[in-house]
């Protein structure tokens, strides 16, 4: 049996072609075929879904941003310090003396903001997301700043809690993971309804 000589121009020839096609057809054409596609039928998330009010982006609804106002619902901690340029958790084990230290710390001072007892303070609260920039919080972690949202705006819990209800959003499809409430769209509602009140 005869070989097939490595050397042949051939072969070459076949191999610089493949090479070429897959670059081509999986690297550019495919990916701007998705792109392109995504961007039709999905705008607003294939731009980020970005949030703007009078013409001008304030937020993104992916993306938690700070609020130190009393007049707004406090999201998440940050271990990125919010910004998404630096995403990340703190990678500290559960058993760390210095993650636990923080921890409490930051349960008592929520404890404090909120004027409940440091058993009552939801986790979320507390605890840093993976990527550092979480938009959501649990319902609970919500209802639990509402009476201090409600003082600082000088509206009645209630009207709070209806928003609080408005804006939770149920389990994925129905079944995956837990009700959740974007903070920055919330915040964005509580703002709306001072000035439709």
């Amino acid at each position: 049996m005869n070989a097939v000589s490595t050397s042949s121009p051939n072969v070459w020839r076949a191999s610089l072609m493949l090479a070429l096609v897959t670059l081509l057809g999986f690297g550019l054409l495919y990916s701007l075929a998705a792109t392109g596609i995504g961007g039709l039928l999905f705008p607003a998330q294939a731009n980020g879904s970005l949030i703007e009010r009078d013409g001008r982006v304030i937020g993104s609804s992916l993306v938690a941003q700070p609020f130190a106002d009393d007049r707004y619902v406090q999201p998440r901690p940050s271990a990125a310090g919010y910004d998404t340029m630096a995403l990340a958790g703190s990678n500290q084990a559960r058993t760390n003396p210095d993650l636990r230290a923080r921890i409490d710390e930051a349960r008592a001072a929520v404890a404090t903001r909120e004027g409940v007892a440091p058993a009552d303070v939801p986790s979320d609260l507390v605890t840093q997301s993976g990527g550092g920039i979480d938009p959501h919080l649990s319902p609970a972690a919500v209802r639990i700043q509402v009476a201090r949202i409600a003082r600082a705006r000088g509206v009645d819990p209630a009207v709070i809690e209806r928003l609080v209800a408005a804006h939770t959003e149920g389990r994925q499809f129905g079944l995956f993971g837990e009700p959740r409430v974007n903070v920055l769209e919330l915040n964005l509602a509580l703002d709306a309804s001072g000035k439709s009140e």
